[in-house]
């Protein structure tokens, strides 16, 4: 059940291009906004089968411009850059925020393989 990963605390720091998800197990998560847009959970991102899906490139200064809860399960974020489909589950959410590092560094590494840029 996703209860025990809802966010009790949701905030947008546009100065700071992060969204602060805080737990009531006394996690708090900070998740830069180009890191939620990269991977976002939408089939646009993520591609329609198996595998790694569309690199995402040039977001280094997206914002996210609206944050809406959906339900109990889940928050639909609208990006700078016109995407905002694809919604966020608070078990995605709490998989982004608990293992940030890791995914960031896949992040890096295949915008270094593939030849992306984040600019």
């Amino acid at each position: 059940m996703t209860e025990g990963l809802r966010p009790t605390d949701i905030r947008v720091r546009k100065q700071s291009r992060l969204l602060r998800l805080e737990y009531p197990d006394g996690v708090l998560h900070e998740l830069p906004f180009e890191l939620l847009r990269v991977y976002s959970p939408s089939a646009e991102v993520r591609g329609h089968g198996a595998g790694p899906g569309i690199l995402q490139t040039g977001k280094k200064g997206v914002l996210i411009t609206g944050a809406d809860i959906v339900g109990n399960y889940a928050l639909k974020l609208s990006f700078s850059d016109g995407h905002d489909s694809g919604l966020f589950s608070w078990e995605y959410l709490r998989q982004l925020g608990d293992a940030q590092t890791a995914y960031w560094q896949a992040y890096l590494q295949r915008l270094e393989t593939e030849g992306g840029s984040r600019d």
